[in-house]
């Protein structure tokens, strides 16, 4: 059917047309970016095309070059055929107004602590943002995070930390982009492992949190992000049982720990029963990043 297309098909709203039908027909899982199949097929093709997005509109008539719309059918056929990521195709993600160098080494960013830095919502507990002297971002991936809190906390100093030196990679792509590599410290090892010594005003993770049963019935989409990235133990925790009982001697007094966990509220606070969680209204509810202080942690374990 592509190779069809390509005999047929001169300008961009004729592209559209095909690739929501084929979208529709494939079924297709959005996640990474959109939530249906027009915004997700105007993506595609205003990116290759490299026309604006605001305008695309405007330009849906125009006529196309051959090689434009063979290039064009071939990202979606990418994306039919393949299951692929639109960001994985198009090496862009966005959180908020910042963009992000992404592929299948990492996954793609989507957190909901992106959201929280961007409208201050981590007042009172940091009451001005020239206090933050020093953060870290644990599990950072494309380096998305310790971006945004280079940008948020412009006097602080900032260490990234992932396992993965493929991730790294890439989080070095996005920290040059940003001009950020005297701000930013990029870091390999297992969570605070390579941290030794230091102490943090903020810690925020967005690790590893799908259970063993989620994993397992994933859509094709989120088959093409690293594994690593995805699941935790069975019940999705062991991550975020490790960035507990750590996180404390990494605080400096008054310090706060800010971590996203996706679904699992309920599991952790019945395997915390002592933590005064702080769960943070986000645009999607208020159960799916917590907030405790050095001083919780320390109180709470003991308890």
């Amino acid at each position: 059917m592509f190779d069809q297309a390509a005999n047929v098909l001169q300008t961009p709203r004729d592209l559209l047309r095909f690739a929501i039908s084929r979208f529709q027909e494939a079924a297709l899982f959005y996640g990474h970016g959109t939530d249906n199949a027009w915004d997700e097929a105007a993506y595609l093709i205003a990116h290759t095309l490299h026309l604006p997005l605001a305008q695309f509109d405007s330009l849906l008539d125009a006529r196309l070059l051959n090689s434009e719309v063979a290039d064009v059918l071939d990202v979606l056929e990418r994306r039919v055929q393949q299951r692929v990521p639109a960001a994985y195709l198009t090496h862009e993600a966005w959180l908020g107004q910042f963009d992000f160098y992404v592929d299948e080494r990492v996954i793609v960013p989507r957190s909901f602590i992106a959201e929280l830095l961007a409208n201050d919502a981590l007042a009172p507990w940091i009451e001005f943002p020239e206090l933050v002297h020093s953060a870290a971002d644990l599990c950072t991936g494309s380096g998305c995070l310790a971006i945004l809190l280079a940008n948020y906390y412009p006097d602080a100093e900032i260490d990234a930390v992932d396992l993965s030196s493929d991730a790294l990679e890439v989080a070095e792509i996005n920290r040059s982009r940003y001009g950020l590599e005297e701000q930013v410290q990029l870091w390999q090892g297992d969570l605070f492992a390579p941290l030794a010594g230091r102490r943090y005003d903020l810690i925020v993770s967005n690790p590893p949190y799908v259970d063993a049963e989620s994993v397992a019935a994933l859509p094709p989409e989120y088959l093409h992000e690293p594994e690593l990235a995805l699941g935790s133990g069975d019940d999705g925790l062991d991550l975020t049982r490790q960035l507990l009982a750590q996180a404390a001697d990494y605080l400096n007094p008054l310090g706060i720990l800010v971590v996203e966990i996706g679904h699992n509220r309920a599991a952790l606070e019945e395997a915390f029963p002592t933590l005064p969680f702080m769960w943070l209204e986000t645009s999607a509810g208020d159960g799916f990043v917590f907030l405790l202080t050095k001083e919780d942690l320390e109180q709470g374990l003991a308890a």
